[in-house]
């Protein structure tokens, strides 16, 4: 497992730093979720999060408002399918834009666990199909909507700061990094979308409720291909399994 993180996080890192040499912009970020995943029973659960991420300098302006559901198979306890629907709300970008971006996302994910006493292995692989609103002017929306397909890797690492292990009312360390990479007829020089890398700390309430917070390093590509940003994020989520099948 530790192989696996170390690999990505060494790739990810050398791109990252041939990236930086291109044209670059920089902002701070504060990114706000709520996760569930909601078992019924042995075979269906959902997969619901909220989120909301501001545009700069932490507290100034909003970015992006996501709202995520998804009906979730479950093959066995640690390897579940789920296919879903987002909506996300690209707020305003700049301060000559004053209206907002819609984006409608239907999306398809695999994810899986690997377990034991001392550590935890989360791994999801997902499709996203990605229908954008266009911009007509700075004032008004077209009726025109790109597509793309997006492809992301999630791979994220939980350690135990405490010789119980992974136990309730402790702090464990979370390592967690994201590629995703688009595909499709549009995509002409950003086939790289980005790369989101989060170190940070996990504290779990009981075995289902847990708050994690950290740093987030999100590096993109944007469509026109040599220019990038850099985004410094603090990010705070809480981690919510109800199990109805107990």
């Amino acid at each position: 497992m530790r192989k696996s993180l170390c690999c990505l996080i060494l790739f990810t890192g050398i791109q990252m730093g041939a990236y930086a040499q291109k044209q670059t912009s920089h902002a701070s970020q504060t990114w706000i979720a709520y996760f569930n995943q909601t078992r019924f029973n042995q075979q269906w659960g959902i997969w619901a999060d909220l989120q909301l991420r501001t545009r700069d300098h932490l507290v100034q302006n909003l970015s992006a408002g996501l709202a995520r559901l998804g009906l979730t198979y479950y093959i066995d306890d640690n390897t579940r399918l789920t296919l879903g629907y987002a909506f996300i709300n690209h707020y305003p970008s700049s301060d000559a834009v004053q209206l907002s971006q819609p984006e409608h996302r239907p999306w398809q994910q695999l994810q899986w666990f690997t377990r034991n006493k001392r550590t935890r292995l989360m791994q999801y692989i997902r499709l996203e199909e990605r229908f954008r609103q266009q911009y007509l002017n700075n004032q008004q929306l077209s009726g025109d909507w790109s597509f793309n397909y997006r492809l992301r890797y999630n791979i994220t690492y939980q350690i135990p700061l405490h010789a119980d292990g992974l136990v309730p009312k402790k702090l464990s360390m979370i390592v967690n990094d994201e590629l995703h990479v688009n595909f499709g007829q549009q995509v002409v020089n950003n086939y790289f979308d980005q790369n989101r890398f989060f170190l940070g700390l996990n504290y779990s309430f009981d075995n289902d409720n847990n708050l994690q917070f950290g740093y987030l390093n999100t590096f993109i590509q944007l469509p026109a291909g040599n220019q990038y940003r850099n985004l410094n994020i603090l990010r705070v989520a809480y981690l919510q399994n109800i199990n109805l099948h107990r």
